[in-house]
């Protein structure tokens, strides 16, 4: 079934976000909510949730106009607005009497097969469904978006024992081509995939910082870009995402665990946490948090929290010797053995550990694991990538040499040679049974990288490569620091127009780097600045005119493909494309 028109019930923070990111997509969206105690207009909290939306950052909307696509109502009056909706979104209170009974006035106007779906991380889809008649069971699921809905990838998808399958699959296929995200199928456990091992890795690392062996500073950094984790860290991502918020989420997922979770016995609340709850000190939503800007000088001055005082002083932005020794390897930082090493060691151990004792209790392959952690906590390397990386014979021999239990997965792994191979140009996975499975992509989905295990560049240098993906078509990847234009970058650009010329269809300007270009290498242009070198300028600029007009003029179709930021010369080469 084709999905058209949705409606989202609950116009908080969520359910405004899921219905303004619907509208992104070019597709109408019914908004309604409850009628407010008092309200002058009956229909005021879906109508001031657009209008907040219209002025917050990160922007809700990619154009202002979007907005319109949204039409406002409430409960008690716009019921009749769901009679032609394909799918309808609840994302109402965290209470299964409180949703349930929206699912029955749901139930009583909704078309024959619209799908319907809660926006839920805590409760369980049996348990929603619990007393539900069965045809609303067969047009239910769970759909947990992240927040904010815009710019966060990862949807989890939950089904229930009775959903029907061809529900998952036009939702599943809407989400991913028309909202741009990454779906990860999730079974009906607590917490799903995602928020199940990051509430773990922060839990894990706030009660091994608060032991006092290292400052917000240093667990930060120990925890952050040397592991490919966003350099937020751990404290900086609960100042991110609000104090306030971790609390709560903590208890719901120990609340829901089976009673032998390794969560609930490493759960707690600091007093240090509760304190700064109550005094406001919640992070960026409020008068500060681990970190906080004193401007008591006139001058904004960045200042952390003392963990054991509750006192600030002045950020002293220092790198731990074993972070910057992590620059080669992610291993390098566990074998250092300073304070910020340790950290890290008993912090990420203990995380991996634990999503390798949860396959396949909440997810059949670690693929799904692994993908939910980087689509969801913006990890370059899901667990059991990040295993690999650093050696899963080496981790299971230093778990073992601290006497600690080595996960099953974990010891199957470090016999097989690790999670992830390449055989045949295919890449493939350990499964539970000790077998490796070839990943098999979407219909429609082609990866660059897989085309790279299998395959040979038709061109390449230091800084870009020409590619054959099939069916006739070339593709150029830039692949130079943050995939910055140089001089070989510009010259396999125009060799890859004449080569595209002679013997290919199409060419696609593509890459799956953070960032499809920042623009023109400034430190090569200051150098040739500082030195005087202005025929190395002006024939660099020469040399990019060629290029982008060598692509203008193809006689060939260009499209580009980007992802991330695309500056400078970067957005010139896409500018120059045909789409």
């Amino acid at each position: 079934m084709a999905i058209n028109k949705v409606a989202v019930i609950g116009a908080g923070l969520m359910g405004s976000g899921i219905a303004a990111h619907v509208a992104n997509a070019g597709h109408d969206v019914v908004l309604l909510d409850i009628v407010p105690d008092g309200a002058k207009k009956r229909s005021e909290l879906a109508m001031n949730a657009v209008e907040r939306m219209l002025k917050t950052e990160p922007a809700a909307f990619m154009e202002k106009r979007t907005a319109k696509r949204i039409t406002c109502g409430n409960i008690e009056d716009d019921l009749k607005l769901l009679a032609d909706a394909d799918w309808i979104v609840e994302a109402v209170i965290e209470k299964r009497d409180i949703k349930q009974a929206i699912y029955r006035l749901i139930d009583g106007v909704r078309k024959d097969g619209s799908i319907v779906s809660s926006n839920t991380s805590t409760i369980p889809c049996r348990d929603l469904m619990d007393g539900m008649d069965e045809s609303f069971q067969r047009d239910f699921l769970i759909t947990h978006f992240f927040n904010p809905p815009r710019y966060m990838r990862l949807l989890e998808i939950v089904a229930g024992d009775n959903t029907r399958a061809d529900a998952i699959t036009a939702v599943s296929e809407f989400a991913d081509i028309k909202l741009g995200k990454g779906v990860v199928d999730c079974k009906d456990t607590p917490g799903f995939i995602a928020n199940r091992i990051g509430t773990f890795w922060i839990q894990a690392a706030v009660v091994e910082a608060f032991k006092g062996t290292v400052t917000v500073e240093q667990a930060d950094a120990a925890i952050g870009r040397a592991l490919g984790i966003p350099k937020t860290g751990i404290f900086g991502l609960m100042d991110l995402v609000g104090i306030d918020l971790m609390p709560l989420v903590s208890k719901s997922l120990y609340d829901t665990v089976p009673e032998n979770d390794a969560y609930r016995a490493l759960y707690g609340e600091p007093e240090l946490i509760v304190k700064m709850i109550a005094e406001g000190s919640i992070g960026r939503k409020g008068k500060g948090g681990f970190y906080r800007l004193n401007k008591d000088s006139g001058k904004p001055v960045k200042e952390v929290i003392d963990l054991a005082t509750g006192n600030y002083s002045k950020a002293l932005r220092l790198t731990p010797d074993s972070v910057r020794a992590a620059k080669s390897s992610p291993r390098k930082l566990f074998e250092h053995g300073d304070a910020a090493s340790a950290f890290a060691w008993q912090v990420m151990s203990s995380t991996l550990c634990y999503a390798a004792d949860l396959i396949p209790e909440i997810a059949d392959t670690v693929v799904a694991a692994d993908d939910a952690m980087k689509l969801g906590y913006a990890w370059k390397s899901g667990p059991f990538e990040m295993i690999d990386k650093i050696g899963a014979e080496w981790f299971a021999e230093r778990l073992k040499a601290e006497n600690r239990d080595v996960p099953a997965l974990v010891a199957l792994a470090a016999e097989k040679g690790g999670f992830y191979r390449t055989e045949q140009g295919r890449l493939q996975y350990l499964s539970t049974d000790g077998s490796y499975v070839t990943i098999e992509r979407p219909a429609g989905v082609l990866l660059l990288s897989d085309v790279k295990r299998a395959s040979k560049p038709i061109l390449r240098n230091g800084s870009a490569s020409l590619w054959d993906i099939g069916d006739g078509v070339a593709c150029l990847e830039f692949h130079s620091k943050m995939n910055a234009i140089d001089p070989e970058t510009l010259k396999l650009i125009g060799q890859s127009v004449a080569a595209v010329g002679k013997d290919y269809k199409a060419l696609v300007l593509h890459n799956e780097g953070s960032n499809y270009s920042v623009g023109v290498n400034l430190g090569l242009a200051l150098f040739a600045i500082n030195v005087g070198a202005w025929p190395m300028m002006e024939d660099m600029i020469k040399q990019g005119q060629d290029a982008f007009k060598a692509l203008k003029f193809a006689p060939f179709p260009v499209v580009g493909a980007p992802s991330g930021m695309a500056l400078g010369g970067g957005c010139e080469s896409l500018l120059h494309c045909d789409a």
